[in-house]
């Protein structure tokens, strides 16, 4: 079962998730803020939960840590926060958590996403049949380290927008609306507003540097990547 670290600087409420999850057989490490999350972090952890507004570190903080880790980079991030509102969840994406859960929020509800998250990043390597190292024009993309290459320069890529641009890439000229990338890169259960995939094309294009007219959006449709010879 899965290894998940819980950090919330709230005694009561992480008592409560952890119980819940250990109901359903997970094995919970918890801490009560960033820094002793990180101390408590290690390369088996398959899922994070991590709450936003901490003491000491806070939610971003942590995270921005982790990516900057090769240990840690590629572990999914759950941000669990008081805070609402579509910027909140965009900067919260847009920095790489894979969900943006708001309080409060029922022991179900919570657990169906933790559900739906580890099975779409279990899922990620199987899913399609695609290579594990592609070049494509000036990208080149190994699925196996999460790592991609854009003038044989290293870029790196978010969990999210390194998934969009391998779907991208394996489905060359076809043209996928927000509603369908949606479902292939966050699944069904997960909620997450239309605006959050154009943020994320936003920084594939940015991190493409020259070649960002790779990408092209359709307009009134959605986005394909140009083929190259």
């Amino acid at each position: 079962m899965a290894k998940i670290l819980l950090v919330d600087d709230e005694a009561d409420i992480l008592e409560f998730l952890r119980y819940n999850l250990e109901l359903e057989g997970y094995e919970i490490i918890t801490a009560l803020n960033g820094k002793e999350a990180l101390e408590k972090l290690t390369e088996n952890t398959d899922l994070v939960i991590l709450d936003l507004m901490m003491p000491v570190l806070d939610g971003f903080e942590v995270l921005e840590r982790m990516k900057k880790d090769s240990r840690f980079k590629d572990i999914p991030v759950i941000f669990l926060t008081a805070k609402n509102g579509e910027i909140s969840e965009i900067k919260a994406l847009e920095s790489g958590a894979i969900d943006y859960i708001q309080k409060p929020i029922s022991p179900k509800k919570l657990i169906a996403r933790v559900k739906t998250n580890l099975k779409k990043s279990e899922e990620i390597s199987s899913k399609h049949k695609y290579p594990i190292k592609i070049t494509y024009g000036p990208i080149k993309i190994d699925k196996e380290t999460f790592k991609v290459f854009v003038d044989n320069v290293e870029i790196y890529f978010p969990r999210k927008e390194f998934e969009i641009l391998y779907f991208l890439i394996n489905n060359p000229d076809k043209v996928f609306n927000r509603e369908y990338l949606l479902k292939e890169i966050w699944g069904t259960d997960v909620y997450v507003v239309d605006r959050t995939v154009d943020v994320h094309i936003r920084k594939i294009r940015e991190k493409l540097g020259k070649h960002a007219d790779l990408i092209e959006t359709i307009k009134g449709v959605g986005y394909k990547i140009k083929s190259v010879n």
